[in-house]
């Protein structure tokens, strides 16, 4: 792993030297061990996230050496410079015909891609669910028995290199055209309630106690959250801004996967 980090650091600095083998196939075998999950842009370090921003190079650095194409995929038809994951059956991964996942993005066993998308670089972890029209961007990060529900946005990133890539810790439930964007974290057990939008600047604000605690650019583990809006002046006078409003916790007696689903109701929000 520390010689292709040197070669990807190399070729970072001086891009003729992708006219090189050595170099090239540096390249080929980063996106190689992405796809098969040996390699992460972000991984858990103890209680902390680690991001190998040399590994978001090597995939910017992809997209030169290969050569636009025509991918046949019958009745379907796409013209370019990625090819699309293909051994979905031995993966152990369930996709429903109108989804796609390109090659460098892994897939987990039990993973199940309703017609959606999942995008290079990107780490889906075993036993999500990736509902219909949901997207995950570049390098995002999700975990284990994850629900990704209809039309969520998941942002990727690849520039700036040292940009976080969002993350999605285990057993999150996300709501219906949920936005997550610009390195959110969201922790483990959260649950975002339909049309929350996360960017890295949206307040999110505790409201479940007698004084408000204000996070931004992550959700606590197990919080529950739904869209809400602050005011603030303006020249022209006083407007509603979007926010993120956490208003409890998931409860501690209910099952995981019957939570996931009704967090919202015991808090009296639609899902």
């Amino acid at each position: 792993m520390q010689n292709l980090q040197k070669l990807v650091e190399e070729a970072w600095e001086e891009r003729h030297l992708l006219e090189f083998k050595e170099y090239f196939e540096a390249i080929q075998t980063v996106i190689m061990k992405l796809d098969n999950g040996e390699l992460r842009v972000a991984e858990p370090v103890g209680d902390r996230w680690h991001v190998n921003d040399w590994i978001k190079k090597a995939v910017i650095l992809y997209f030169p050496i290969r050569e636009m194409q025509e991918i046949d995929n019958k009745p379907f038809v796409y013209h370019d410079k990625m090819k699309l994951k293909t051994n979905y059956k031995e993966l152990g991964v369930r996709v429903v015909p109108g989804a796609s996942a390109r090659y460098g993005a892994y897939l987990a066993k039990g993973v199940i891609m309703m017609p959606s998308y999942v995008n290079i670089g990107a780490y889906v972890g075993e036993g999500t669910m990736v509902d219909t029209w949901a997207t995950v961007g570049s390098c995002a990060q999700i975990g284990k028995h994850v629900h990704l529900s209809g039309g969520v946005g998941i942002g990727g990133v690849l520039e700036p290199v040292q940009a976080a890539p969002v993350i999605i810790e285990d057993n999150v439930f996300v709501g219906s055209r949920v936005i997550v964007v610009e390195g959110v974290h969201v922790e483990s057990e959260a649950v975002l309630g339909a049309n929350v939008v996360l960017t890295a600047s949206t307040k999110i604000i505790d409201v479940s106690g007698a004084e408000p605690i204000e996070y931004k650019g992550r959700v606590p583990a197990r919080s529950v959250v739904i869209p809400g809006t602050y005011t603030k002046k303006f020249p022209a006078g006083e407007y509603q801004v979007p926010c993120a409003l956490i208003i409890g916790k998931r409860k501690d007696s209910t099952d995981k996967k019957t939570s996931l689903n009704d967090a919202l109701r015991d808090h009296n929000v639609a899902v």
